[in-house]
């Protein structure tokens, strides 16, 4: 185990202070049991470190460990708490439990056993965290930590200090929130490559080889953990691609089950399966009209790739910039908030707002039957709104 801290110590020397990412105040730190999941490559190794560096003692009684170290080959989870709480160990941060066999039952036998241990634990692999609930439900509280809001990416890139809104404040303040924001610096200035390469904050070490680590990682979901974790057949797996990068190159995706099923040589169950196992991997965002009692086998109602970096990934060509407008709209604002389809409008939020999103010249004619302080346009190419027409970007400061 002494292994272990010495790498622990080196790791933590290494990290930076100067960005720190919003989670690190909304996480509940001193549960017994804490999860936060998300796809790879959006910080939480650093998350980690950082939390350590700047809130716990540099004594032995705190180690972080990757669960994919050497060490593990001839050693047990179980075994490292144990051999840690005899000498004194009160904090323990497990990063990558995925790549840890059985890691859930284990992490659940270390809660029950370990009274005094308070455990944190990451995970990229999506799928195996939602595969873990039954070992850890009521145990531990999971958080979900998504990419670079545009207004992280800001203060990454810029050097600034930007708080964050609430969706209400934006609704009724955005003129003033605009005024405040450009007094620094032009948001549309930075608002086309945050699209393009700012959602993951590995942007910053390589911008060249930004897209190929992208790559990367969707043919690892789609070629090894789809097939390991959902028995999704590897012979669908060139097809799923190609149905990728169709919803990335299309105007906003409204699916047509039939066609698709036709194209991809899929069954109709099998194929909304499939849509809705892209969704659990955080490739796809699916949308359904209704809010509640949606089941597996529900095809959605609208479609589109998770975050715009993807988008530009995967398409061949350069994306359909509504949908690369409605994929930023719907990735930001869904964070914390419900999104649904309505039958008027592109999106209904929380059951309450509807939103048009689209230019400059986007209109809202068709929402003449609704509540006029609840419905909005959001437009892009826009720095300042006017009533109820609001930049697109400035949705980028929700978290």
């Amino acid at each position: 185990m002494e292994l272990l801290f010495e790498k622990f110590k080196r790791k933590l020397g290494a990290v930076s202070l100067n960005f720190v990412r919003h989670p690190m105040e909304e996480i509940h730190w001193n549960n017994r049991l804490t999860g936060i999941k998300g796809a790879r490559g959006i910080g939480k190794t650093t998350l980690l470190l950082q939390y350590i560096r700047k809130n716990l003692p540099t004594d032995e009684s705190v180690l972080y460990v990757s669960l994919d170290d050497l060490w593990f080959s001839a050693n047990t989870l179980v075994g490292l708490a144990d051999s840690f709480t005899k000498y004194g160990g009160k904090y323990l941060f497990l990063d990558e439990v995925h790549k840890y066999p059985n890691w859930s039952a284990e992490l659940k036998n270390i809660y029950d056993d370990y009274p005094e241990l308070k455990v944190v634990f990451t995970g990229s692999s999506l799928l195996e965290i939602h595969n873990s609930r039954v070992d850890l439900s009521r145990r531990a509280d999971i958080y979900n930590m998504q990419g670079l809001s545009f207004r992280e990416y800001l203060n990454f890139v810029t050097g600034s200090d930007f708080s964050s809104y609430s969706l209400k404040d934006i609704l009724t303040n955005h003129l003033d929130i605009s005024k405040e924001i450009t007094k620094q610096f032009r948001p549309l200035k930075y608002f086309a490559s945050y699209l393009k390469e700012g959602y993951y904050p590995f942007f910053a070490e390589d911008t060249e080889l930004y897209p190929t680590r992208l790559s990367e990682i969707l043919n690892l979901i789609l070629e090894f953990e789809l097939p390991v974790l959902r028995g999704v057949d590897i012979k669908y797996t060139s097809k799923l691609k190609l149905l990728l990068i169709a919803i990335s190159e299309s105007a906003p995706f409204i699916p047509n089950v039939s066609k698709l099923s036709e194209r991809t040589g899929l069954n109709r169950n099998t194929l909304v399966n499939y849509l809705h196992y892209l969704g659990e991997a955080d490739i796809l965002i699916n949308i359904y009209k209704a809010a509640h009692g949606i089941t597996r086998l529900q095809k959605p109602d609208k479609i589109l790739i998770e975050n715009s970096n993807l988008s530009w990934v995967l398409s061949q060509k350069e994306p359909d910039k509504g949908s690369i407008r409605e994929t930023f709209f719907i990735n930001q604002i869904g964070y914390r908030h419900l999104v649904n389809y309505p039958d008027k409008a592109d999106y209904i939020v929380d059951g309450e707002y509807l939103f048009e999103v689209g230019g400059k010249n986007k209109t809202n004619k068709q929402l003449t039957d609704w509540n006029p302080n609840k419905k909005f346009i959001v437009s892009d190419d826009i720095e300042f709104g006017f009533k109820n027409k609001i930049p697109l970007w400035i949705m980028g400061f929700l978290y």
